[in-house]
């Protein structure tokens, strides 16, 4: 019986496409930014629960991002290394390498919804009340754009065969919507910039 399993595993590993691999060696750059963009948020006078969504948004990040270094590695696939530390973040073909924090070079092909350098910047200058207004606005950017690369990924031919990365995908896609909804609400509640609420 574990022979049948193995093989059958076996065979289902090998029913994927280039546009998967695409799309899990991307996502895996698209949610280090986002990693980095949460973790700021601690150090920058975020609101209790700004802070609370930017610490779920890294364990749920950083468990995608196990997830899919896993497919790329069942499949004998290129791994992106992707080491956050508080000295810097280093992924090949990233341009990032390990500085003090804050890291603000980014990648040089934008994936949907990447913030640019200059954005990054922005961010990690703001503190208190235009911290939290500038991380939701953003976050809601990239979290589009992750919901682009799902959309991008199952209009393409010959994708979705693969269990695994239908479901990571679907997953992602619905966890991506479900936070847009909850920070366009958190967004809404702020009170208006250089006034009272």
């Amino acid at each position: 019986m574990e022979a049948i399993f193995r093989a059958r595993t076996d065979a289902a590993r090998v029913r994927f496409t280039e546009a998967e691999v695409q799309f899990m060696t991307g996502m895996i750059g698209h949610h280090a930014q986002a990693l980095l963009m949460a973790g700021l948020a601690p150090g920058h006078g975020a609101n209790p629960s700004v802070r609370t969504l930017a610490a779920r948004i890294i364990n749920g990040q950083q468990d995608e991002i196990a997830t899919m270094r896993q497919w790329l590695r069942d499949r004998d696939q290129l791994v992106p290394e992707v080491e956050m530390e508080k000295t810097g973040m280093q992924m090949p073909g990233m341009l990032m390498p390990a500085m003090p924090m804050p890291v603000t070079l980014m990648p040089t092909t934008l994936m949907p919804g990447m913030l640019t350098a200059e954005q990054m910047l922005e961010l990690d200058q703001a503190r208190d009340a235009e911290f939290d207004r500038l991380f939701l606005t953003y976050m809601i950017q990239h979290h589009r754009g992750a919901v682009t690369m799902v959309q991008t990924l199952f209009s393409t031919d010959g994708t979705g065969q693969d269990e695994e990365a239908f479901k990571l995908a679907s997953d992602a896609q619905v966890d991506q919507i479900t936070e847009i909804a909850r920070m366009e609400r958190m967004l809404a509640a702020l009170p208006p910039m250089g006034g009272t609420p």
